[in-house]
């Protein structure tokens, strides 16, 4: 009963589509009809700046990391990462939204992995700001970071749970950026990765 309950209330947490409440809240516009469309902490970023794509990578990830970790304590590494799991669909598809289309769990699968695999993640938070800085594109850096992640998982040393699991995530990850890569391939994808890394600073320029 209690495996079911952390499922449940990881779904519902990581159906907090924050890029979206926040977007509505300060600016009064819809996050999915600017930029990508994509509620998640890149499209807020891009177009709003640090002043709102903070919150909401911090909130992102924490919906991830919260109900993964309390699965980890309360019952066991297996059942946090099942949690962990849920709270990553719930990102992909929020409740809240009636299921329509979310973010693409990379933020909430980071949080997620720092409390089943925190070596892991943290080494992962290093390789995603190396890549972004040094080719402006996030969506490079996410995959990379994805690709990454059961590899560390078995380098490190963590139960097989978890290297499966980094292996789910990582071709999840891809395939959720399958339009990135076809706007990598058609050399579309520049143009607003470099204006992300332009609005690292708080507010417009």
């Amino acid at each position: 009963m209690t495996t079911a309950a952390l499922v449940l209330v990881g779904y519902l947490l990581g159906s907090c589509p924050w890029g979206y409440w926040l977007v509505r809240l300060f600016k009064h516009e819809d996050i999915r009809n600017v930029g990508s469309g994509n509620i998640g902490v890149s499209n807020v970023w891009r177009t709003y700046g640090a002043k709102l794509g903070v919150p909401v990578l911090v909130l992102d990830v924490l919906k991830g990391f919260v109900p993964a970790l309390l699965g980890v304590l309360l019952v066991s590494h297996f059942v946090g990462i099942l949690v962990g799991a849920a709270a990553m669909a719930g990102h992909w598809r929020p409740l809240f939204l009636r299921f329509a289309r979310g973010g693409k769990v990379i933020a909430t699968g980071g949080g997620v992995f720092f409390a089943v695999a925190p070596l892991v993640a943290a080494t992962g938070v290093a390789i995603w700001a190396s890549v972004f800085f040094l080719t402006g594109y996030a969506s490079v850096a996410s995959m990379l970071t994805a690709i990454f992640i059961p590899i560390g998982s078995y380098l490190y040393g963590y139960p097989k749970s978890v290297t499966v699991f980094g292996i789910v995530t990582a071709c999840f990850a891809v395939y959720l950026h399958r339009a990135n890569l076809s706007r990598l391939r058609r050399h579309s994808e520049t143009q607003s990765n470099v204006a992300l890394v332009r609005r690292l600073g708080f507010g417009r320029h």
